[in-house]
């Protein structure tokens, strides 16, 4: 019988990487069985210190896997907007270029969570969702996906007993 967490996961993986099954295969593997993964993935998972299993091993890995298929960007918490474009640019779920008019006159000057709610907005607009999967470190994961999904990304997140936001929607749509 699947639990609510993995049944979530594995919609969260659907929903971030339609068509991609690795991304879902790796993040219910992570659930299934943390020992092997953690085993599988040593080396990745040593980058981000993490070296027995942990609580949230089936989120990392559905960053990680989303990164490897080109789906999230990850940025420092201090990264420079223009670094941060380039990065969601380059995403294989990056909408096209009039989706990106809003950078023009856009503010640069200001830190990079202001900068991310600006880019939010911007791309909302265009029919984008930027969201951020949260895993308590001082980078921002970041995925797109299109803005009427962003509600059920933060839903199966929270469902799966992890964080997702939505970046810079208006406050009342």
């Amino acid at each position: 019988m699947a639990s609510t967490a993995r049944d979530s996961l594995a919609a969260l993986a659907a929903l971030l990487a339609p068509g991609i099954p690795d991304v879902a295969e790796r993040v219910t593997s992570a659930h299934d069985d943390p020992d092997g993964h953690l085993r599988a993935h040593a080396d990745r998972l040593d980058d981000r210190g993490v070296d027995e299993p942990v609580p949230n091993l089936a989120w990392i890995a559905l960053v990680d896997a989303l990164t490897d298929h080109g789906l999230l960007a990850e940025v420092d918490w201090k990264e420079e907007p223009e670094e941060v474009v380039a990065r969601l640019r380059a995403l294989g779920s990056a909408p096209d270029a009039p989706a990106w008019a809003w950078l023009d006159g856009a503010d640069t000057g200001v830190p990079t969570y202001d900068f991310l709610e600006l880019a939010g907005d911007g791309l909302h607009e265009a029919g984008t969702a930027l969201a951020v999967l949260d895993i308590e470190s001082d980078c921002y994961p970041l995925v797109l996906l299109p803005a009427a999904q962003g509600p059920d990304l933060v839903d199966l997140a929270a469902e799966a007993g992890f964080r997702a936001d939505v970046l810079g929607t208006p406050e009342a749509e």
